[in-house]
């Protein structure tokens, strides 16, 4: 199992689980928690997001993985990367499949749910905690590593939202060490 972000790079509930979400894939270690639709019901139910033993299908996965890369594509922007049309293409195209409704619960206040079932409804409910972090101002701290090879989610807690890296000791330390064999190689 792909470890969790550090708890200082953790992001606040409910946000987290779409941390967890884009970091069930380690692109520097080649390892994905998701790489087959069994692995991806596994993996949601043991998040209680989907109930255990419900069928994942191939085309399931697919969307399933297709929003994962589009946000982690979003995330690389919110670190100041250039914007990914294609990963926006396809997160916007199997965002198409979900769909949310208001619901209003006896003494609570009203939420969106998801209108559909499923694997669906587990990414209408992950694409609703991103629009609900949009709107109280988490979703822009969400960003993924300015690593290329990394690209590891992570919560940005510093107060000038300033954090580029998932790690200062691993990713931070070995851009640093890049950037000053590229300018001894220049001098």
């Amino acid at each position: 199992m792909i470890p969790e972000a550090a708890p200082e790079k953790r992001a606040p509930e409910p946000l987290r689980v779409v941390q967890q979400f884009v970091n069930s894939a380690d692109l520097e270690e080649g390892k994905d928690d998701l790489d087959t639709p069994a692995a991806l019901g596994e993996w949601l139910s043991a998040r209680d997001l989907l109930e255990a033993g419900a069928e994942v299908s191939p085309v399931d996965h697919r969307r399933a993985l297709e929003v994962r890369e589009g946000l982690r594509g979003v995330l690389l922007t919110h670190n100041g990367g250039a914007p990914d049309p294609e990963a926006v293409e396809r997160l916007e195209r199997a965002a198409s499949h979900t769909s949310l409704r208001p619901s209003f619960p006896a003494g609570e206040p009203p939420r969106l749910i998801p209108a559909c079932h499923g694997v669906s409804g587990v990414l209408a409910r992950l694409l609703g905690v991103v629009a609900a972090s949009a709107a109280d101002g988490t979703w822009e701290r969400l960003k993924a590593c300015a690593d290329d090879e990394c690209r590891w989610a992570f919560y940005d807690h510093s107060k000038n939202r300033s954090g580029r890296w998932c790690s200062m000791a691993t990713c931070g330390n070995q851009q640093k060490a890049r950037s000053y064999r590229a300018r001894r190689r220049e001098g």
